[in-house]
């Protein structure tokens, strides 16, 4: 009886798994209707109406203002693990906020 050998470090026994086709899906979704089970289709996104950015009540803050703002105990900690500097000041558009929530 032959014993394999070990894997050498850093690689990977098993190959990459190859992500499933329509094909695939399809043959799965029906075997799990056989079986009794609950299938749903993945939510489709909804279309939002584009709705236009207000204007900026006025200049963006000082950033000196803003870093006061933060606790100290947070500013230490910033820099203390990230080495983390304020540089500047900038405003976001609110799409970009929005769609990191989802």
């Amino acid at each position: 009886m032959e014993v394999p050998a070990p894997a050498e470090a850093g690689s990977s026994v098993e190959p990459e798994a190859a992500w499933p086709d329509e094909s695939a899906e399809a043959q799965f979704l029906a075997e799990a209707r056989e079986r009794g089970e609950p299938v749903t289709s993945a939510p489709t996104p909804t279309a939002e109406p584009e709705v236009p950015e207000p204007d900026p009540a006025g200049p963006a803050p000082e950033l000196d203002a803003l870093v006061a703002r933060l606790p100290p105990a947070v500013r230490e900690t910033l820099d203390e693990l990230f080495r983390a500097r304020f540089v500047r000041v900038t405003r976001l558009p609110r799409k970009t906020l929005t769609a990191a929530k989802g």
